[in-house]
């Protein structure tokens, strides 16, 4: 059988908590489309394809996760891709309000999308690709909370190390 799902989101930058998620999801399904969104309403520290670059580093040689993007809707690109299942990651209550209404309109838009939740692993569920990219940008130390190829972009396109 083979089970497919796609994991959307922005991942500026990818986290560990990104990772956490993938890998979860890799334990419910049989391939992963790990697909970075271009969302024209926002300013990306890193470019789509840097992000694209920067996961498919972090997730290595790994033959079921495959990394793409999108524009637009993702039940769009979840109909173009034949792939009618999306993995999303939930840190707290919070994220549940607003990914349920999400889920609900997804279902609404194309009724056989599915949305599945897993919870973000205890060591990450503070973390956010938002709160990463503020606390690096005022020069805090990022170090733990993403891969080590992300942390080194971080320093770069900031042009200095992050403070200890």
């Amino acid at each position: 059988m083979n089970r497919a799902a796609i994991y959307p989101g922005s991942f500026d930058p990818l986290t560990n908590g990104h990772l956490a998620i993938i890998q979860r999801g890799l334990n419910l399904f049989d391939r992963l489309v790990v697909a970075v969104a271009n969302n024209p309403q926002k300013s990306p520290m890193f470019t789509v394809d840097e992000r694209k670059a920067l996961i498919r580093e972090a997730v290595g040689n790994d033959p079921r996760v495959e990394v793409d993007s999108f524009d637009g809707l993702m039940v769009d690109y979840a109909r173009t891709r034949g792939i009618p299942k999306v993995l999303r990651g939930l840190r707290a209550v919070s994220d549940f309000e607003y990914e349920f209404q999400l889920a609900n309109m997804n279902k609404k838009l194309l009724p056989e999308f599915e949305s599945v939740f897993v919870m973000t692993g205890e060591d990450y569920f503070f973390v956010s690709a938002r709160l990463v990219r503020e606390v690096a940008q005022f020069g805090g130390n990022v170090e733990g909370l993403v891969p080590a190829n992300v942390l080194e972009a971080l320093q770069r396109k900031l042009g200095r190390p992050p403070r200890s």
